[in-house]
């Protein structure tokens, strides 16, 4: 009988639980798992079950049961991938699950910034329009979407179905090269061109050393005066510092955010402080992938990872 060990179950809605493999097992489900409590509630534990939970080397090294680490997301960088390999642990991530929802989620986003629909918004919590003398007013920018340029940075699976969606009302696409490529493959435009064109920047690479902190003081220099950025990516690819102050002096027109560096944010990340204070900055805690329909293909596939691991056990 296999031991499987979930570390995190409140990393996925509770109403989508990860239905069971069809094999002989024991399964311990806990809602969260700090660091230190890792290494006990694995003791024994042949598959690991995880979305965040850190697993080092270290750690490893001390479960000589462990053979397989189901990944309940895309991203593996919780996980020591050299070290698994070492030590003949599989690591089984699941990826094209949030094809529709992420993508939703950005278009979604795009409205919401040209139409300014935050501010609006949250004039009605304080009795702004109540108050009003005219049946309308005009305190913040409404423009159209349609015939914006978005500059898409990542041409993968989401960053190829914003590109189609955003085609479809009306934008301009532009894929950036690498940010150091000395040339630009067909389909691309060179980095630094994007950024001088685009209306809006998508973010949907993946964060690796070259890729981390992408979008910097820098790199924001080169941006179009009034520009918005969305990150639905991974938040390192941004340095939350310098946003802030491309927005607090008014060079970016607004941003729009998924992912942060360290999730959950803590109290006085200077993004979350800002956007208290500022209407043009919208952030949604990390869910642009978590549509229902999303969550059952994930759950679906970390159980067909388990049972196709478990097969070739026999």
């Amino acid at each position: 009988m296999l031991k499987i060990v979930h570390l995190d179950s409140s990393s996925l809605p509770k109403h989508i639980p990860i239905p069971r493999p069809n094999i002989e097992h024991q399964w311990i489900a806990h809602e969260a798992t700090d660091p230190e409590q890792t290494l006990e509630r694995l003791q024994g534990a042949d598959i690991a079950v995880t979305n965040k939970v850190v697993i080092t080397k270290e750690l490893m090294q001390q479960l000589p049961q462990l053979k397989l680490i189901a990944v309940t997301a895309t991203g593996t960088n919780n996980v020591d991938l050299d070290a698994a390999k070492e030590l003949g642990i599989m690591v089984k991530n699941v990826a094209g699950y949030s094809s529709v929802c992420v993508p939703e989620h950005v278009i979604g986003m795009i409205f919401a910034l040209k139409h300014s629909l935050m501010g609006w918004y949250r004039d009605q919590l304080t009795d702004r329009w109540v108050e009003n003398k005219q049946f309308c007013y005009f305190d913040y920018p409404l423009t159209d979407v349609r015939n914006s340029v978005l500059g898409v940075f990542g041409k993968g699976n989401l960053g190829t179905e914003v590109g189609r969606l955003a085609s479809a009302v009306g934008m301009k696409v532009l894929y950036a090269e690498h940010k150091d490529a000395t040339s630009c493959r067909e389909g691309y435009t060179p980095f630094n061109d994007v950024l001088a064109q685009a209306d809006f920047i998508s973010l949907h690479c993946p964060l690796t050393p070259t890729t981390q902190n992408l979008i910097n003081q820098e790199s924001l220099a080169l941006v179009k005066k009034g520009a918005f950025l969305i990150n639905t990516g991974r938040g390192p690819l941004v340095d939350e510092s310098a946003l802030v102050e491309a927005l607090k002096c008014g060079h970016l027109g607004g941003a729009a955010i998924d992912v942060m560096i360290k999730e959950p944010p803590e109290k006085g990340n200077v993004l979350m402080d800002a956007a208290k204070t500022m209407p043009n900055l919208l952030i949604t805690p990390h869910i642009a992938w978590a549509a229902d329909s999303a969550v059952e293909i994930l759950v679906g596939k970390v159980r067909d990872n388990i049972e196709q691991f478990a097969a070739t056990l026999k």
